[in-house]
């Protein structure tokens, strides 16, 4: 029978149609204005949440809603003066350990969330937050990589014998090495050779002395700057997770610049202390008894010291992966992976030093912030930060390591804070920022409803068009319409981890344009059919079968000038072809499928003499047709 759906398509899509209502639901919600409390250790207790509460009882602010877990304390509050009340009254409380960030809590029923039925996550300019422009320091990571290369020198020379007059950094590309004599010159350089493929050698004397002169090539130094530019931006991205900040952005500029947007975060001091935050590892050998005292260091571990030798055997730069792990007996271990060349430094260190011991250093850049008075006596706060070293492990070196290994002796906790502040928080090269601004969540909250009123004025012309127009086909297509837009907000909540944008909301509205792009070529086929003289159910499946292709054509055209735009775009760009192709793929079932199933409903397996679709050209005259 013509124009009748099966049960099972009913059914299906009233299905769809309930989940996009479902899942589109959650984003009447508004967010509570929030302050979220973390440890730079990753770990809080009770204290910490007796402390926070009593400064807020002194500070005569009202909060609810509280969630507490072990990484984490989130706070809601009535507005956005309580925010930032209380954010003072528990920094002043806390020590500079505690991170107190801004920001936007969901108010999501808990049933909603437990099916996963969450808000879109919006942009920087919907939501507000703080934009940071940060130049990595180059020169610093040539010079961390070379410094690692002087320290493998001497302890190779060292190993083999070779006696030198001084090894020299003379630049952050340039190492030299000084010789007595040709022949020990000749023997370094076949030596090292082999262990450093990526420097560059060179012969030349003087004032009797022969010199061998170690540069890193040009390829090599543009590897160098490409590998701490990635590095450093995926140890960003790590960061901000830190910081509650749903689909962060970023992004590499230039040669040696790192964009990052932070949707929801209105402190950018706060941001500033952890994306600045440097830590990474060193692994020396402990001083030999007797030594020079310049030549080591003294470190508590485990209520005792322990003298560790200067000299680096490796840097955490060439550790490639850190992770939290169980030994044979169930006891927690550190697991850690070096690169290539580092684990070749390892194993030779340690084979020639069987039977010492082994220290690591986990050493940790942090910030304070320390208040002073200006010029003109006002009251000015400035962030300083400083190196933390602490010895996190003391063992018996008892054969030569492999490129992976494991760090014991370790705590659940320690292990597995030990694991998430190297995985995310080593930067390869420190970081400067040459460019910040906060957009207000107020500023954001006016450009969310500019572009919600655009969808609406959009949504409502062409509304008022297809009933004109088209009359009760125009109905249908309009409440296809209706669900074409839920379904895109239900995607961009639930399926696909977007973030919707002013450009993305722009494609949105362009996307209510073309919902109906393709009933407008239907209900005009139909108008045709009819003025031919078919009979008004023939006349709907010929519409719908002969207009299939060319709406199929138009929207696959359009989708892949979207994806080309998705693939080389970024930013603004990128979110508006995201809810274009969302808007194609929907709109595509709505406009076909759930139109079809309307009309089906109101006109199939019943006789029907006439259509409520306008007016169309019958035999050169123009006809008014209209329901019975």
């Amino acid at each position: 029978m013509l124009n009748r759906y099966p049960l099972w398509k009913n059914i299906l899509i009233l299905l769809v149609v309930l989940w996009g209502l479902l899942y589109s639901v959650p984003n009447l919600y508004p967010d509570n204005e929030a302050l979220q409390i973390t440890n730079e250790s990753l770990n809080l207790n009770s204290a910490d949440v007796e402390v926070i509460t009593t400064a807020l009882e002194a500070a005569q602010v009202e909060f609810f809603g509280e969630e507490i877990s072990d990484t984490d304390i989130l706070l809601r509050f009535d507005s956005v003066e309580d925010q930032l009340r209380a954010k003072t009254a528990i920094e002043d409380a806390l020590t500079d350990d505690y991170i107190v960030a801004l920001n936007l809590a969901p108010t999501t029923p808990g049933w909603m969330q437990a099916i996963r039925a969450g808000k879109m996550n919006l942009g920087l300019d919907l939501q507000g937050g703080v934009h940071f422009l940060m130049e990595v320091d180059m020169d610093a990571a040539q010079e961390r990589r070379m410094n690692d290369d002087l320290g493998n020198v001497r302890t190779i020379l060292r190993e083999e014998r070779i006696r030198t007059r001084g090894i020299n950094l003379i630049s952050n590309s340039h190492l030299e090495v000084r010789f007595a004599d040709e022949a020990a010159r000749s023997q370094a350089r076949s030596e090292l050779i082999d262990n450093f493929p990526e420097l560059q050698f060179q012969n030349r004397e003087s004032e009797g002395t022969f010199i061998l002169d170690m540069r890193m090539t040009a390829d090599t130094t543009l590897q160098v700057q490409r590998d701490t530019l990635q590095a450093n931006r995926t140890t960003l991205l790590e960061r901000v997770d830190a910081l509650g900040v749903a689909e962060p952005t970023v992004q590499q500029q230039g040669s040696n610049r790192i964009v990052i947007e932070l949707p929801g975060v209105q402190d950018p001091a706060q941001a500033i202390r952890i994306l600045q935050r440097i830590a990474t590892l060193e692994f020396h050998l402990e001083a030999d008894i007797g030594a020079p005292s310049l030549s080591y260091e003294a470190y508590e571990y485990e209520g005792l010291l322990v003298n560790v030798d200067n000299d680096v055997i490796l840097q955490g730069d060439r550790v490639s992966n850190v992770r939290s792990t169980l030994d044979q007996n169930g006891l927690p271990q550190v697991q850690i992976s070096l690169d290539a060349q580092g684990g070749t430094q390892i194993n030779r260190v340690t084979r020639d030093n069987v039977g010492r011991m082994m220290d690591i250093l986990l050493i940790e850049t942090k910030s304070r912030t320390n208040a002073y008075l200006n010029e003109e006596g006002e009251e000015t706060e400035e962030i300083e930060f400083y190196e933390d070293k602490r010895l996190i492990s003391h063992a018996t070196i008892r054969t030569a390591l492999p490129r992976t290994f494991v760090i014991t002796g370790l705590t659940a906790r320690e292990a597995n804070d030990l694991s998430l502040l190297i995985r995310s928080g080593s930067l390869a090269a420190p970081m400067t920022i040459v460019e910040q601004s906060v957009i207000g969540p107020t500023m954001g909250r006016e450009n969310l409803e500019a572009g919600l009123r655009g969808v609406q004025v959009a949504a409502a012309l062409v509304v008022i068009f297809m009933l004109f127009y088209y009359r009760l086909f125009g109905l249908a297509a309009n409440v296809a319409l209706i669900m074409n837009i839920l379904l895109i907000f239900a995607v961009l909540s639930s399926v696909l981890p977007a973030t919707l944008t002013l450009p993305g909301i722009v494609g949105i509205v362009l996307t209510v344009g073309m919902a109906v792009d393709a009933n407008v070529l239907i209900f005009t086929r139909i108008r045709e059919e009819l003025g031919n003289g078919m009979p008004p159910q023939q006349a709907i499946d010929a519409g719908y079968n002969r207009a299939f292709t060319t709406i199929l054509d138009a929207n696959l055209t359009t989708f892949l000038v979207a994806a080309v735009l998705f693939t080389i775009g970024t930013g603004p760009v990128k979110g508006f072809s995201v809810t274009l192709m969302i808007g194609i793929m929907t709109s595509m079932f709505t406009a076909i499928v759930g139109t079809r199933a309307l009309i089906n409903l109101i006109y199939g397996g019943r006789s029907v003499q006439k259509l409520s679709i306008g007016y169309y050209r019958s035999n050169n005259k123009i006809s008014g047709i209209q329901t019975t």
